[in-house]
């Protein structure tokens, strides 16, 4: 978390479907990591000052990850990631990042 400092193991399938999906889009481009894993703290901040983070969100577990691809438009990459069916994958249009994770598959 790099807002607090906090740290945890990252999910080895995250990082696994992350790598496949750049890989469907025949991409070796570097990801843009926006968030991450986030403490309870951090993601109570968030809660305060947005409606659209979890209360138990896949974050604190370190299951998901929100990216850009660089040279990828995020429809593309979110349309990648929900072809894979192999988590949530959420789009956030107006903030131009893709949040992937592996609880269920789910869409938003």
């Amino acid at each position: 978390d790099f807002r607090t400092g906090d740290q945890t193991l990252m999910d080895r399938e995250l990082l696994d479907l992350i790598y496949d999906v750049r890989a469907s889009l025949g991409s070796e481009a570097p990801f843009e990591v926006i968030s991450a894993y986030r403490s309870p703290k951090t993601n109570e901040m968030l809660r305060s000052t947005s409606s659209g983070v979890a209360k138990k969100s896949q974050h604190l577990l370190g299951k998901a990850i929100d990216v850009r691809l660089q040279g990828v438009s995020t429809d593309t990459l979110r349309d990648a990631a929900l072809a894979l069916q192999r988590g949530g994958v959420g789009y956030y249009e107006k903030s131009d990042f893709v949040h992937m994770d592996t609880g269920r598959v789910r869409r938003w």
